[in-house]
C-alpha cells in the first residue's frame, strides 16, 4: 500500500512526487550546483520551485544562495582562519590559531569544564591555560575514546563531575575530542539545569565536518545509535586542521565518508577535488584538506541555518545513513561511523539504481570515489534480517515506513519513502557482494 503523504515535510515536497509499486519518491532541496562546476540546469517541477526560492532569498537580502554556501566568499577562502556563521547564532571558525577564538567566551570566574579524550593533554592544557589567564576556573574530566564515550555510565561520570565543581548557568562546558566527544559534551551541556552553554573542539575529521556542527547531542543506547539526545546549540565551534595530526589514518579515511556526503548531496567540486588527488585528501595538513572542511562546514550551516530540528532539508544529511546506523548498532558499534556511512551511500545508490532515480554511472561513482580513499564500499557481517530490524528502530522511520534519501545527480536529492521488500533486499545483495 501507498505510504501516506500526511506530515511529510513541506520543503522536501516540492513539485510533483513520483509513484509506483517501488515506492515513492519526493523531490528535495538538496541542489547546490557552484557556478564554476558547469553543472546544468536542474530539470522538473522542482527546478521552478528552487529558483523561486534562490530569487525570493536574493530579493530579500537574506541568506547566500545556495552556491554561494558552498563556493564561500572569496577573501573568506583566503584568510588563514575562516569564520562560517550558522544563521547568526553561532559561529565555526577554521584554521591555525582557531582556538584563540575561545577567548571571547572567557571571563573572571566563570567554570570551564573541559570533557576531553585520552590523547589530547596538549589542548586541554592551553585551554586550561586560556581560561585561568581570563581569570576563570579551568576543570578537566576525562571521557573515553570512540562510540565509548556515548555510553549512559559515562554520560552520569560527567553529571557527577559538574555536581562536584558547583556548576551553574553561567558555566561552561568545553567538547575536546572526536564527533564522539562532542556529541557526549553537548548532550551533557543540553542536560545539565536544563541547559548550560557549551563550545566543541573536534580533533578528528568527522568530529570537525560532522558531529560538532549542528546542534545535535545524544548518547546510544542497547536499542540503537543517538536515540536519546537533544537539539541543543554550541555557542561556538573551533577547527585547528593541526588538531588533527596525531589521528590514524584509518580514522582520518574513516572523516572522509562525511566529507564525501557532502559531495554526492551538495557540492559536487568536493568530489572532484578528491577525484583529482585521493593521496592528498588523505594528508590533514595538504591545503586541499582545509578546503573539504570549510567545503563541508559550510554545507551543513547553511543546511542547519533552515531546519535545525531535522523537520525538513535537514534530512539530506543522512544520505547513506539509514544502513550506516543498522551497521553500528548490529557490530556494537565496533565499526567507524564513516566507514559505515560509506557502505549506507552505496546501499542507498544500489536502491535509488532499482527504484529508477539514479543512473549507473553515478552508483559506479560511488564506489571509485569512496575506493579511492580507502573506504569500505561492501558489508559482510549480519544477515539481512537483524539489519532490516534495526533499520526500523532508525528514528527517520515513521512507523513501519522506512524513508531514505537518495540521489538522483550529483548535488540533487530526493527522499525516497516505503520502497519495495524486494529492492531492499536486491540493494543488500549487491552491498553485500564483492566487487
Amino acid at each position: 500500500m501507498e505510504p501516506s503523504d500526511a506530515g511529510a515535510p513541506p520543503d522536501l515536497r516540492v513539485g510533483q512526487h513520483r509513484a509506483g509499486r517501488h515506492g515513492r519518491t519526493d523531490p528535495g532541496r538538496g541542489r547546490r550546483r557552484p557556478a564554476h562546476t558547469g553543472g546544468g540546469a536542474v530539470t522538473g517541477p522542482a527546478a521552478a520551485d528552487d529558483a523561486a526560492t534562490a530569487g525570493e532569498a536574493a530579493a530579500a537580502g537574506d541568506a547566500p544562495a545556495a552556491g554561494d554556501a558552498a563556493t564561500g566568499d572569496a577573501a573568506t577562502q583566503h584568510s588563514p582562519l575562516q569564520h562560517i556563521s550558522v544563521g547568526g547564532r553561532y559561529d565555526v571558525h577554521i584554521g591555525p590559531g582557531a582556538l584563540t577564538c575561545l577567548t571571547g567566551h572567557l571571563s573572571p570566574g566563570r567554570r570551564v569544564m573541559v570533557l576531553h579524550q585520552p590523547g589530547r593533554a596538549a589542548l586541554v592544557g592551553e585551554v586550561v591555560d586560556l581560561v585561568a589567564s581570563a581569570g576563570g576556573q579551568g576543570l578537566t574530566h576525562e571521557i573515553p575514546d570512540a562510540e565509548a564515550a556515548k555510553e549512559v555510565t559515562v554520560l552520569a561520570g560527567a553529571w557527577a563531575a559538574l555536581g562536584r565543581a558547583g556548576f551553574t548557568r553561567d558555566d561552561l562546558v568545553v567538547g575536546v575530542g572526536g564527533g564522539a566527544a562532542t556529541d557526549l559534551a553537548g548532550f551533557v551541556a543540553a542536560s545539565w539545569l536544563r541547559g548550560v552553554d557549551f563550545i566543541n573542539l573536534p580533533t578528528s575529521l568527522l568530529g570537525i565536518v560532522d558531529a560538532a556542527v549542528g546542534g545535535k547531542t545524544g548518547i546510544n543506547t542497547a536499542e540503537g545509535k543517538n536515540l536519546v539526545g537533544a537539539f541543543h546549540e554550541p555557542r561556538a565551534v573551533l577547527c585547528d586542521p593541526a588538531w588533527m595530526a596525531s589521528m590514524s589514518r584509518p580514522d582520518l579515511v574513516s572523516g572522509l565518508g562525511e566529507v564525501i556526503k557532502c559531495g554526492f548531496i551538495a557540492d559536487p567540486t568536493i568530489l572532484e577535488l578528491i577525484e583529482a588527488d585521493p593521496q592528498a585528501v588523505c594528508d590533514p595538513a595538504a591545503p586541499v584538506m582545509t578546503e573539504l572542511i570549510a567545503r563541508s562546514v559550510r554545507i551543513k550551516a547553511e543546511v542547519v541555518e533552515n531546519d535545525l530540528t531535522e523537520a525538513g532539508i535537514r534530512e539530506i544529511l543522512n544520505y547513506g545513513h539509514t544502513f550506516a546506523h543498522a551497521i553500528e548498532q548490529v557490530e556494537h558499534y565496533s565499526w567507524r561511523h564513516g566507514d559505515a556511512v560509506a557502505v549506507g551511500m552505496v546501499f542507498a545508490a544500489e536502491l535509488a539504481v532499482r527504484v529508477g532515480v539514479m543512473d549507473p554511472e553515478l552508483l559506479a561513482r560511488h564506489r571509485s570515489v569512496l575506493d579511492s580513499v580507502g573506504l569500505p564500499t561492501s558489508y559482510a557481517g549480519a544477515d539481512w534480517e537483524q539489519l532490516r530490524a534495526a533499520m526500523a528502530r532508525d528514528k527517520k522511520a515513521r512507523g513501519a515506513t522506512l524513508r531514505f534519501i537518495v540521489v538522483s545527480e550529483a548535488g540533487v536529492t530526493q527522499r525516497l519513502v516505503g520502497p519495495d521488500e524486494a529492492l531492499l533486499r536486491e540493494a543488500f545483495d549487491a552491498v553485500s557482494a564483492s566487487h
